[in-house]
């Protein structure tokens, strides 16, 4: 399965697919498969992005 996290760079505005309630997070870091976001409701989140693929946003 290809790693469409790959392309998630700092700055960039995601969502994580399981948890809608989070709501949008800005991507911190994208270093060896750890990508960690901060999620307005949740706060920072190190993701391994083998198990998640995060869905970008670009609409807000």
């Amino acid at each position: 399965m290809e790693d469409l996290n790959a392309i998630l760079s700092p700055g960039m505005l995601v969502r994580h697919p399981g948890r809608p309630d989070w709501g949008t997070g800005q991507v911190q870091s994208n270093i060896g498969g750890r990508v960690t976001v901060n999620f307005r409701e949740e706060g920072k989140i190190v993701i391994d992005s083998s198990r998640v693929a995060l869905i970008p946003v670009f609409d807000e």
